[in-house]
């Protein structure tokens, strides 16, 4: 089985993108959070590679 990267449906805040992130490597979606949170801080560049994530990752079809 491939494993694919898709938005979450269940674990979402705003748009999934976190959510399916935590859920491509099996992880706490609050600590990919908070690393968004953290990258937003130090340069403001998470912002904008959100922003590119919820455009390009596709949403779960299940």
């Amino acid at each position: 089985m491939v494993k694919r990267l898709y938005k979450s449906n269940e674990n979402k805040m705003i748009d999934g993108v976190c959510g399916g992130i935590a859920e491509y490597f099996d992880i706490d979606p609050t600590l990919v959070r908070l690393g968004w949170v953290v990258i937003c801080a130090l340069g403001g560049s998470g912002i904008i590679a959100y922003i590119i994530a919820a455009i390009i990752i596709p949403r779960n079809p299940q």
